[in-house]
């Protein structure tokens, strides 16, 4: 049975509410909206709601404006009707209430992460530990230790034992045949960088073999190594390997999709430090590129790292990455409105409102408080006294009357700086709310996070 709802609003926005609601299609709500006499919707509250509202019995509940001040579970309580806050925003009622989209279930994926720890030769068993629990709490389920040319690793079996221990997951990754046998004898699930002429040590050790080209995009070599481990029916991964940008790298692509086609049930690892550690730009959009390629090419298995100062998120974009486009795989869907985590500098709606609509809010105000919005012309600051309008928030400061308020003029300075940067960058401004940097930010909490990384 559908509910009944009553939705609030002011003068203003009465027409844009209904007309938004009018467009819900198919929705499970029947609905009366009712104007209180107020301009402004942002400027009700619940005390006045309670005053003003009228008879509710008929309703099942009652939406109010987002940015409504005050306590709705005492106005629940007096009006005898369930309250819910609506979104600040009049346009995201459809989101609100699930009619745009259906939330998607990002608890599920089939790609495990391997995230490398670079120089562990170098660091201590503690600080491997400590570099793993970071590594796991941002999404890798494998924890890679990297060890280095011509440089003694007296501790690797101490390594993988405590990381083990701690219950993780864990491959070693050289190019020394003895190391790969040292860690391979305490435990290591998996061996990475094995070819053709240490393609040995798989009948030595348990650990699970990730087969790379004696030669650099030699597939030949990968298929006679694939061959000789089919014999023995012994498992194995297979890494072509991704080549950085103007080294390769578009070949290197056609090589993972000749792999795929030639061999449609091999499992594939893709390493994908080579592009994201090795071009300057953010890895958020190239995190998310290349687990697109790797979801329609079927490669299970990633391998990242986060070397470089502004790869530092690698580990927590490639799990968002992977669950997205997991989703959008399982839903026929393109990558859209799945989640936000890999929109750090942009958004996809940044201006919720035009320059018109500001200057009519505007309009309504009857009090010194100050109201800051921002639109395609730049950031608003507006009161009883008057609408400012600028590009550069210095040219606004002079206009506002905060000289003899000191706490007043910081917070306004605060916020101005908050929208100046959401207007330079196409990003969502609400006043008195952080700007969100997606998972770039510890604000944000990985999507539908699982109790624990370890196996």
């Amino acid at each position: 049975m559908s509910e009944h709802l009553l939705f609030l609003t002011g003068k203003l926005a009465e027409n844009n509410l209904r007309s938004v609601l009018g467009k819900m299609q198919g929705s499970d709500f029947t609905y009366q909206i009712r104007q209180l006499g107020v301009s402004v919707a942002a400027l009700m509250t619940t005390d006045m709601i309670a005053r003003r509202i009228g008879e509710v019995t008929a309703f099942d509940g009652i939406v109010i404006p987002g940015r409504c001040r005050g306590d709705i579970d005492t106005l629940s309580s007096k009006l005898g009707v369930p309250v819910r806050r609506g979104p600040d925003e009049l346009k995201d009622i459809p989101v609100f209430f699930g009619h745009e989209r259906i939330q998607p279930d990002l608890s599920r994926h089939d790609t495990t992460i391997f995230a490398e720890i670079v120089d562990a030769p170098y660091m201590s068993i503690d600080e491997i530990v400590a570099q793993a629990e970071r590594y796991g709490a941002a999404g890798a389920d494998v924890i890679d230790i990297g060890c280095l040319p011509d440089t003694p690793f007296p501790h690797l079996e101490q390594s993988v034992i405590a990381l083990r221990e701690q219950g993780y997951r864990v491959s070693v990754d050289s190019m020394n045949s003895d190391e790969l046998l040292r860690g391979g004898h305490v435990g290591a699930d998996y061996l990475l960088s094995l070819t053709t002429k240490t393609l040995w040590i798989a009948h030595e050790v348990p650990s699970i073999p990730v087969i790379i080209p004696a030669v650099s995009g030699d597939l030949d070599s990968l298929t006679e190594a694939m061959n000789a481990l089919d014999q023995h029916q012994l498992r194995y991964i297979v890494d072509p390997i991704l080549d950085p940008i103007q080294h390769g790298f578009t070949e290197s692509l056609v090589r993972y999709r000749n792999l795929r086609r030639k061999h449609p049930d091999v499992e594939i690892l893709m390493g994908i430090g080579n592009v994201t550690e090795l071009t300057d730009a953010d890895t958020a959009g190239i995190n998310a590129v290349l687990f697109g390629i790797a979801s329609e090419l079927g490669i299970r298995h990633i391998l990242t790292t986060q070397v470089s100062p502004h790869a530092r998120c690698a580990v927590a974009e490639a799990d968002v990455a992977r669950r997205m486009m997991y989703a959008a795989r399982a839903n026929s869907a393109l990558p859209r409105d799945f989640h936000s985590g890999l929109l750090a500098l942009h958004e996809r709606s940044p201006f919720p409102y035009e320059e018109h609509e500001i200057n009519e809010l505007a309009r309504q105000i009857r009090d010194p408080s100050y109201r800051i919005q921002i639109s395609t012309r730049g950031v608003h600051i507006f009161n009883r006294d008057g609408m400012h309008t600028s590009t550069n928030i210095f040219q606004l400061l002079p206009h506002l009357d905060v000289q003899t308020d000191g706490p007043h003029a910081f917070y306004l300075g605060a916020e101005l700086a908050r929208a100046e940067i959401a207007w330079q960058l196409g990003k969502r401004y609400s006043q008195d709310s952080r700007l969100q940097w997606g998972c770039v930010s510890d604000d944000m909490a990985a999507p539908n996070e699982e109790p624990s990384r370890k196996t």
